[in-house]
């Protein structure tokens, strides 16, 4: 397990129609706040603060393809070639993180192969890495390695 502490928060919230909105800096629009949503915004921070990540290499709540179904991933992050590198999973603090979690980004994994496969729920984070041909719990968070 990753230890998380997230930075100070530096989000711009507001109050519309009686529910709780945030600003996402990466879609450039008002999100509802929600308790995922909450998670999401966190880590990402945590991220680009911490990891050195790059905002612009992350990408949030795109569309894949899984057969004839669609889904929508929470974070994929690109590395410095612009290639798919790490995919997060977020789920709210309530929700624990367990095997139809990591189904879930595996499955997801399957339209998008990534290096690192990430679960979180903003208070437990596990990260997976693949090497050839399967995916181990590895007890870091990947370095972001800039050209």
């Amino acid at each position: 397990m990753v230890d998380l502490v997230f930075p100070e928060p530096e989000f711009k919230t507001r109050q519309l129609e009686g529910r709780a909105e945030i600003f996402d800096a990466i879609r450039s629009k008002w999100i509802v706040l929600g308790p995922e949503e909450w998670v999401r915004q966190n880590f990402i921070q945590w991220m680009v603060k911490r990891n050195g990540i790059p905002l612009a290499s992350i990408a949030v709540e795109k569309t894949l393809k899984l057969g004839e179904q669609t889904r929508r991933f929470d974070v994929l992050v690109y590395d410095a070639q612009t290639q798919p590198w790490m995919m997060v999973e977020c789920k709210s603090m309530d929700v624990k993180l367990d095997g139809s979690t990591l189904m879930q980004i595996l499955s997801y994994h399957l339209a998008i192969p990534v290096e690192f496969l990430v679960i979180t729920n903003g208070i437990e984070c596990y990260v997976a890495q693949k090497k050839n041909g399967t995916a181990e719990w590895v007890p870091f968070f990947p370095k972001y390695l800039v050209p």
